[in-house]
């Protein structure tokens, strides 16, 4: 009998070369079915809810795979397969049974991201490669104004990576949220899907924006524009975070 499993993983992504297999480098997928093939003694296919790129991290990523075997007990499975993932920063926190159609990312309703900036003059030092630290002003107002200009339904040609694969640039965003705390910003965006090197290049774009290097009416015309050589620089992979799909 074929039982399908859905897993929620967590994973620091700097190491990486991304959620998918890679032929130049090592990725999370490559890791995950290599030591679930160890644990289970059978070959594992997984299919991921999102291909985050090199050096982005999850705390509620989801995949599923199918298996000939029911897994009996969910404490003992997590225990055996979290020891052999620790050493890469990897971890399975759940995992679940599920229809023999359920897809992780077909079925995905929503998929939700969150940037974390940390705005001040000195040097991370617990948040290395977890955060992107701006040391210039951010002006929260502004930061706000731009994330309400970007939700909705929009060409996105302008946030578009090269080699993204998506057949369409039209994209809604159903919100994007805005919270600080301190000197740490939080820009959290939903949607059921995104273009490739859209989270960043809108967070880079919003970076140029409230630190005052572009007005409102030139972040509007860049935005509006469709064109990928207007757009600033994309903000650092190490600050994007998945943090969950929704079903």
């Amino acid at each position: 009998m074929i039982h399908n499993y859905q897993i929620i993983i967590e994973y620091q992504g700097t190491h990486f070369h991304g959620w998918q297999y890679q032929k130049n480098g090592i990725s999370i997928q490559e890791i995950l079915e290599k030591k679930l093939k160890k644990l289970l003694r059978k070959k594992i296919r997984m299919i991921g809810a999102g291909r985050t790129d090199a050096g982005v991290h999850a705390t509620g990523q989801s995949a599923n795979f199918l298996l000939d075997k029911k897994i009996e007990n969910k404490k003992i499975f997590l225990n055996s397969i979290n020891f052999f993932l620790k050493k890469y920063s990897i971890s399975i926190i759940d995992i679940k049974k599920q229809k023999l159609n359920f897809h992780s990312r077909y079925d995905a309703k929503e998929r939700m991201y969150n940037y974390r900036i940390i705005n001040r003059y000195g040097a991370l030092a617990l948040n290395t490669n977890r955060a992107w630290l701006i040391k210039s002003e951010i002006d929260i107002y502004l930061l706000k104004k731009g994330a309400k200009i970007l939700e909705g339904k929009h060409d996105f040609s302008t946030f578009r990576a090269s080699s993204c694969s998506s057949k369409s640039p039209v994209k809604k965003i159903n919100s994007i949220k805005v919270s600080k705390k301190g000197n740490e910003i939080l820009i959290q965006f939903k949607s059921q899907s995104f273009l490739q090197n859209q989270v960043r290049s809108m967070v880079g774009c919003l970076k140029y924006l409230s630190c005052k290097k572009w007005s409102l009416k030139k972040f509007k015309k860049v935005f509006k524009s469709r064109n990928r050589k207007l757009c600033a620089p994309p903000a650092p992979a190490c600050g994007l975070y998945l943090a969950k799909v929704i079903y």
